[in-house]
């Protein structure tokens, strides 16, 4: 599996309306064969920061950025982002995916 973690730190002016901007490409992305998840969460301490957490199957990657919405999303992007954005990208991650964590479970 290929693991993806991304910090988009976002315009404050384009920050409220970055979440819709982003839908279709996360909607096609989502479509895309050999994807296993594609997460978007906000920052709870900088409102205009946006982690995406991604993971695709190995090989599957290479498909996701030679597409056409991510082709259309990495032509637009730049107008709203404030930095270059922070990636941390892992390929070989063992798994298929979510794992349950052991420590904690809903009680009763």
């Amino acid at each position: 599996m290929i693991f993806i973690v991304v910090k988009f730190t976002i315009r404050p002016e384009h920050s409220d309306e970055w979440l819709d901007k982003v839908a279709e490409f996360t909607e096609a992305t989502r479509a895309e064969p050999g994807n296993i998840f594609f997460e978007w969460s906000r920052s709870v301490t900088d409102p205009h920061q946006f982690v995406l957490v991604e993971a695709f199957q190995d090989g599957a990657a290479e498909a996701h950025v030679t597409g056409a919405h991510f082709t259309t999303f990495v032509g637009w992007a730049p107008d709203y982002v404030a930095t270059t954005p922070d990636i941390i990208s892992v390929q070989g991650v063992p798994g298929e995916g979510w794992s349950k964590m052991g420590e904690i479970s809903p009680r009763g």
